[in-house]
């Protein structure tokens, strides 16, 4: 059956709609996560007794459905890329008990089958951040730009900092959030005693204002102020402090001849573990403060040529050393420090993708990886020697889990090209086997659109680079090589696209044109992620130019193969991706011949700082990278045709990037068509406007390749 456009912009997609955010509660009896309710992929909390193997609800219709999310509220979901309604967090607290954020209010429930209490009213400031003291004593949250307790017992509430009015104590600032991996801005300590936290001043960045000139709000209301900090210029300051929960009492860790605030962290003993980076990106340190007599010692250091990328593997041991991880070899490994030395505990041409758990007296590490292949993603396991590494997950695919290593059970949430995700439970011990089946696919779409997955192939650059790409094929006998082609493109760092993973067979866009007779093609250049320094690194103060090579090497290879039309090539792409397809189209003229280029950076200087530099350095040293790595510089060599897209209030990559472009294809006399959503920030979540972008993609597609 054919597939509806309209189908196309609905979310989730076909066979990706499974329970998340899964958790074990403290006394191990219940495993927890957040399902879909209903087909609009609205969540609620659910419960699975582990003994008796028996899911139950336990919290759903928190709040008022019509209430509309506050500013905040909005560009934080936007930072943690959160699509689907209902319940999106929840927390266990010490004594299993639950916390569940929700529009901004703080709901309880004394146990999973208790009635959630309404804690804390959002009232005139939403509560934000919201997490528990270790001992279970607090719930704290950020309101109105600081730290506030609320003690369990008692139901009373009080403000942990107090500052200036013109900064705020416990937030993430946007860069740490959009750009650093990190959410948070507070950090309680083991013994609940102290609250580390981030205080940020942003008042000597320039405003960026940005206009809802698509609302029927009018004046203030309908303008939003971003203190955002483009590339050269300055970040937000950021300074830590440590706050005593008794006293309120304030110690600020000096931490300045560094730029960034990368990660904070409590070691057993009560010391605050602080990673700095500098402002190229190219040094960090791990430093420990000590509450006792203020004193901040450096303890690690990494340095790099490229960049160094920021990652969650710090896990302090009880011995006093702890585990970390590194790229040193041009591979993310785990490392053991101890007594000043580091150990390497994995080693080999793949990268270890994160630490799960470490059971301490089992003397075992428990992480992912691409031991098996940079397409794939694997549960392992080793000594805390770095011996005997062993694969746990025996499925081919992508594995996500989560571990608890006192119950002897892991969650494995598994997908490949020819299945949709499955969630089971599963024995640490007794050679993995299969507790329970958790979810299992029943979307009928896949069976009613013959979804059939991509086929995987590699080729090799003149240099021996190996490219991973893949390839949907018409799939009608009515269609006859070669095929028109469409190249489905991203090609940015930190991304990787193809994988042996369902999530490219559900990819309705190019379903809807492989049923169509057009040939679909995917492929990760040289500076996507999960393939170690080497192959991130030819990007390196410049962009746009070896992405553009290897997309255009790829599909010169299908040309030679007979497969690919070279006159009937496009290529579309969002974001990072949106920029490549508009470099393909002005530098490779002579083999595209139309483009879609959703919210594109359009021009380096237009972006922020820590993503920008990191890649390209500082504008006033790279002069002539920034100018090769603008579309700008390459405009009247456009020849094909170009369809723009774009939100009006996207507050990443700001509208100004595509009305830049656009004075400069209007003075080059260049021809394009324009898609704006006035109510749109980055990625359209409104289902009609969804709906109406992908007919227009689709129909420009059509006529123009």
């Amino acid at each position: 059956m054919p597939i509806p456009i309209e189908e196309i912009s609905k979310f989730p997609l076909p066979g990706l709609d499974f329970p998340s955010s899964f958790s074990f509660s403290p006394d191990g009896k219940y495993l927890t996560y957040l399902k879909s309710v209903d087909s609009s992929g609205s969540k609620a909390l659910y419960g699975l007794d582990l003994t008796e193997k028996s899911e139950f609800l336990i919290a759903d219709n928190l709040g008022d459905s019509s209430a509309k999310e506050t500013l905040v509220e909005q560009l934080r979901r936007q930072r943690l890329r959160q699509m689907s309604g209902g319940i999106s967090q929840y927390f266990w607290t010490k004594g299993s008990k639950i916390l569940i954020p929700h529009q901004g209010n703080i709901y309880w429930l004394d146990d999973p089958f208790s009635t959630p209490e309404l804690l804390v009213s959002a009232s005139d400031h939403p509560c934000l951040d919201v997490k528990a003291s270790p001992n279970g004593n607090f719930i704290s949250f950020v309101r109105n730009g600081d730290i506030h307790l609320l003690e369990v017992i008692s139901r009373t509430s009080f403000k942990l900092t107090d500052g200036e009015d013109d900064s705020t104590r416990g937030l993430a600032d946007y860069i740490a959030q959009e750009e650093m991996g990190r959410s948070t801005g507070y950090w309680w300590s083991p013994d609940s005693c102290y609250v580390a936290f981030t205080e940020v001043t942003e008042k000597h960045i320039p405003e960026f204002l940005i206009t809802h000139v698509g609302s029927d709000l009018v004046g203030t209301n309908a303008i939003e102020s971003h203190r955002y900090p483009f590339a050269g210029q300055d970040n937000p300051k950021v300074r830590v402090g440590i706050a005593e929960v008794d006293s309120k009492e304030c110690v600020w860790v000096e931490s300045t001849e560094d730029e960034y605030i990368a990660r904070v962290d409590w070691f057993p003993d009560n010391s605050l573990a602080l990673q700095t980076e500098s402002r190229d990106q190219q040094h960090l340190k791990v430093r420990k403060f000590s509450i006792e007599n203020s004193t901040l010692t450096t303890v690690l250091e990494e340095n790099s040529e490229t960049w160094i990328n920021l990652h969650n593997m710090l896990r302090p041991l009880s011995s006093g050393s702890f585990l970390w991880a590194s790229e040193r070899t041009g591979f993310n490994h785990i490392y053991l420090f101890c007594g000043g030395d580091l150990l390497a505990l994995t080693k080999g041409q793949w990268q270890v993708d994160s630490i799960e758990s470490v059971d301490e007296s089992g003397g075992t590490i428990f992480f992912t990886g691409t031991k098996d292949g940079h397409t794939e993603k694997h549960l392992y396991k080793m000594s805390l020697e770095g011996e005997s590494v062993e694969k746990i997950t025996s499925e081919s695919g992508i594995h996500n889990v989560l571990i608890n290593v006192k119950a002897d059970l892991f969650v494995d949430v598994f997908n490949c090209l020819s299945s949709p995700p499955k969630v089971v439970l599963r024995s640490l011990g007794n050679n993995y086997e299969v507790e329970m089946v958790i979810h299992e696919s029943k979307d009928e779409r896949i069976d009613r659109y013959q979804l059939e997955p991509p086929e995987i192939f590699g080729l090799r650059l003149q240099d021996g680079t190996e490219l991973s790409g893949a390839i949907y094929y018409p799939n009608s006998g009515e269609f006859k090589a070669p095929y028109p082609t469409v190249l489905s493109v991203y090609g940015g760092p930190h991304v990787q696209l193809v994988t042996n993973s369902w999530i490219m067979t559900a990819s309705l866009r190019a379903q809807y044109l492989r049923n169509k007779g057009y040939l679909v093609v995917v492929v990760d250049s040289r500076g996507s992620s999960r393939r170690g320094l080497k192959f991130e690194s030819p990007i390196k103060n410049l962009m746009g130019n070896v992405e553009v090579e290897d997309q255009s090497f790829a599909l010169n290879y299908l040309i030679e193969k007979g497969i690919a039309d070279k006159e009937r090539l496009g290529v579309y792409g969002w974001s990072y991706g949106g920029y490549l397809s508009l470099m393909c189209l002005a530098k490779r003229p002579d083999l595209f011949k139309a483009a879609v280029a959703g919210a594109p950076v359009t021009s380096w200087d237009g972006y922020d700082t820590h993503y920008t530099e990191r890649y390209m350095g500082m504008p006033e040293e790279n002069v002539a990278g920034y100018t090769k790595s603008s579309v700008m510089s390459y405009v009247s060599e456009i020849e094909g045709k170009l369809l723009l897209v774009h939100g009006l209030v996207d507050e990443n990559v700001h509208f100004r990037h595509t009305a830049r472009l656009i004075n400069s294809l209007n003075e080059a006399g260049k021809d394009y068509d324009l898609l704006v959503f006035p109510e749109e920030r980055h990625m359209p979540r409104r289902l009609e406007d969804r709906a109406y972008m992908e007919r227009r993609i689709l129909e420009f597609i059509q006529d123009n390749v």
